[in-house]
């Protein structure tokens, strides 16, 4: 969620039923008790009066005010001068039992929203009060605590420590609920609103500082969210929206969403103490005007129905709270602060908590995205497709790994690896891993020997660093697949018939053993098949061993190539969606690395291959044979640049080279040029000088040409260009 995004969320009832759990966290407004009844007293055998059977508390066999004596055990001991009968008086200084959840509130027209209650007797010696123990009251009803009368059927406001005791631990556990910040702070307003104040507006800073960084700027407040009651109700379903447009209100006239906190101001002084303050003082009043406009001041209530609290993280304030009661609701008293204290308190950590955890996730998520491929590449003959998924979102960075990387001669290298393990520790080895691969795919090693040095740089980086790794290199020309494995589960072959097929690839040994010879074997890779590489987190899981999971695969691939029929392959990307519906409830154990291979291929009839002696004839043979070619394939109008730019590119080739001298043309949807010789060392663009009599051949190679490069083999170079067929 945006940072800026203010959202005010009316708060909604819904009717209380009997019976409902009082530890509604929403704080929905509860029953009141009925009255107790009057119970008789029977005479004891001794002549004292006793009490029924039932005792007051509803629990049989005890006597009301007795502290759980129950009837017929034995009386006061022997010489004891208290003969009278005992009364129904409660012991003061026993804890009365309360229900658990948040004490109700009165509403705001002083009554309850439940339907039926009875009302309290004026002449009752005890009446109930908010969370189920009795209150003694005078003549005519009145409260001795409070001195105020009683409301028939209207439940009583937080009065006792063990009310808001209650209230606060049901509240501080909504919000440790919350594990991102838009949670905690929804959270806070639902747990306090209507319960403790029929408004709330929450301010955070702005920017939000994370862990232990300083803040550059000034201190900003931004209105984060805002909550309240809405001002329309039916007294029998309780409160609802009004389905008329609303009257301004103490949420509704706020003119400024932003605050600047400037050093000395009375907002400044209120944030550095800390500790929640009524609003009724000359300095806090001031403060208040500074956080919601000075226009929005007189729409506060006045007294003290308005309590600003700082929320202080662990090293410094991040924001504010700010509650609000209506004038016709009883006003916050001073243990209210203790209240608001406590809630202000456990949003800031919580606040902070998330930060941290955002933090964590987003450099878990930059790690993971950056060991990975951004994007594939869309080499010439083949098509690809990828997925990734973590273990969890708890552990969003892992081992696995895939690849594919362009080879000169139009090949590419596929690479599916698994690091041990989903951690920090394991994405940082994959990632020296990958990388290791990637520069040994650009010297053009084959596949064994690139595993070979991977299990080198794999010991070089620990003792326990192990890893799986398959290594594959297609040849569009040639149509044949070379694939070498290292411990890892062999790919499997979609044909174009629909006939899923399990490779057989020498397993090897993991990656890391150290001292294993490593076997490569070269397969066919018709037009038009699907090669799938995977990480074992696909097919092996607690429910299932890999190979069944492997059979499964083959027959997911069989089966999702029937509904395109045998003339047509399936869409690579939904193959990979389907493939990754396979997985069931119990089946993340791991994570997943997918990569699948559409082989298209590059026709004979696309390609024009001839080897050359290296003399000084070559480049006038090279440029007639390149002619008839472009000829052949109807590409005339391109017949002056191929001719320039083969000529230059072999002029070098023979100036250096020992041995004969390869021209390949491949036509696909460009024209590419290709030239090998014998000299490893690359050429490199440079400016000629005015007086030089060589070096702009590759200057002419740079301006016409769509692309050029220059890739070193294990036998020499290739430098290749290529041109738009128009």
């Amino acid at each position: 969620m945006d940072s800026t995004r203010v959202t005010e969320q009316p708060t909604s009832f819904e009717r209380p039923q009997p019976g409902a759990d009082p530890a509604d966290a929403r704080g929905a407004l509860l029953r009141t008790p009925e009255p107790p009844q009057a119970l008789p007293l029977q005479p004891r055998p001794d002549g004292a009066p006793r009490a029924a059977a039932q005792g007051a508390a509803g629990e049989p066999g005890r006597a009301a005010g007795t502290d759980g004596a129950r009837v017929g055990e034995a009386g006061p001991p022997a010489g004891c001068e208290h003969t009278q009968p005992v009364a129904a008086e409660p012991d003061p200084h026993r804890p009365r039992p309360v229900p658990e959840g948040i004490p109700a509130q009165p509403d705001a027209q002083g009554r309850s929203a439940s339907a039926g209650s009875a009302p309290a007797t004026p002449s009752a010696a005890a009446g109930p009060v908010a969370g189920g123990g009795t209150e003694r009251r005078g003549p005519g009803g009145q409260e001795r605590r409070s001195g105020q009368t009683p409301t028939p059927g209207r439940p009583l406001p937080m009065r006792r420590d063990g009310d808001r005791l209650r209230f606060v631990g049901a509240a501080t556990r909504r919000i440790a609920r919350g594990m991102d910040l838009d949670e905690i702070v929804m959270g806070l307003c639902r747990a306090t609103v209507p319960t403790f104040s029929d408004a709330i507006l929450v301010y955070l800073r702005e920017p939000l500082p994370v862990g232990d960084e300083r803040p550059v700027g000034p201190l900003v407040l931004r209105l984060r969210r805002t909550d309240r009651i809405p001002a329309e109700r039916d007294a029998e379903v309780g409160f609802m929206p009004a389905p008329a447009p609303e009257q301004p209100s103490e949420l509704s006239v706020v003119t400024s969403e932003l605050c600047e906190v400037r050093p000395g101001s009375a907002l400044g002084e209120v944030l550095r103490g800390v500790r929640p303050v009524f609003t009724d003082a000359p300095s806090a009043r001031a403060a208040l005007g500074e956080l919601l406009g000075e226009e929005s001041e007189s729409a506060v209530p006045s007294g003290q129905r308005a309590v600003l609290a700082p929320l202080r993280g662990r090293r410094r304030v991040i924001g504010a709270a700010l509650f609000l009661r209506r004038p016709e609701r009883p006003a916050f008293e001073n243990d209210d602060l203790l209240v608001a204290a406590q809630l202000a308190t456990h949003s800031a950590l919580g606040i902070d908590k998330a930060m941290l955890y955002g933090r964590e996730a987003y450099i878990a998520d930059e790690l993971q995205r950056t060991m990975l491929p951004e994007t594939l590449p869309r080499p010439t003959g083949v098509r690809l497709a990828s997925r990734y998924l973590p273990a969890a979102e708890t552990a969003r960075v892992g081992g696995d790994w895939y690849d594919a990387i362009p080879l000169p001669g139009s090949r590419v290298a596929l690479v599916v690896g698994d690091v041990m393990g989903h951690s920090m520790t394991s994405a940082a080895i994959m990632g020296q891993l990958r990388t290791t691969a990637q520069t040994l795919a650009g010297l053009d090693l084959p596949p064994q020997e690139v595993l070979h040095h991977l299990d080198e740089q794999a010991q070089r980086l620990g003792t326990d660093r192990m890893a799986t790794c398959l290594y594959a290199v297609y040849d569009p020309v040639s149509h044949r697949i070379t694939i070498a494995n290292a411990g890892h589960p062999p790919p499997v072959l979609l044909h174009l018939g629909g006939r899923a097929e399990v490779l057989r690839v020498p397993p090897g040994a993991p990656i890391g053993v150290g001292g294993v010879d490593f076997e490569a074997v070269e397969l066919e890779a018709p037009a038009g098949g699907t090669l799938l590489l995977y990480t074992d987190g696909l097919v092996e899981s607690r429910l299932r061993d890999v190979w069944t999971g492997i059979e499964q695969l083959r027959e997911k691939l069989a089966a999702t190539a029937q509904l395109t029929g045998p003339d047509h392959p399936p869409p690579l990307e939904a193959l990979c969606d389907e493939v990754l519906d396979m997985l069931g409830p119990g089946d993340r154990d791991d994570d997943i690395a997918l990569l699948a291979a559409r082989f298209d291929g590059i026709a004979p009839s696309d390609v024009a291959y001839w080897v050359l002696d290296p003399e000084e004839t070559a480049p006038g043979q090279a440029r007639r044979l390149a002619r008839r070619a472009l000829a052949r394939w109807g590409l005339e109008e391109l017949s002056d640049s191929v001719e320039l730019l083969v000529s230059e590119v072999v002029t070098n080739a023979v100036r250096y080279a020992s041995r004969p001298v390869t021209l390949r043309l491949l036509r696909t949807d460009v024209l590419r040029c290709e030239v090998g010789d014998d000299v490893p060392q690359l050429p490199r663009l440079r400016q000629a000088r005015a007086t030089d009599e060589g070096g702009r051949g590759l200057y002419l190679v740079n301006r016409l040409a769509r692309r050029w490069g220059a890739t070193r083999l294990s036998t020499g170079k290739v430098v290749w260009f290529e041109l738009h067929r128009g």
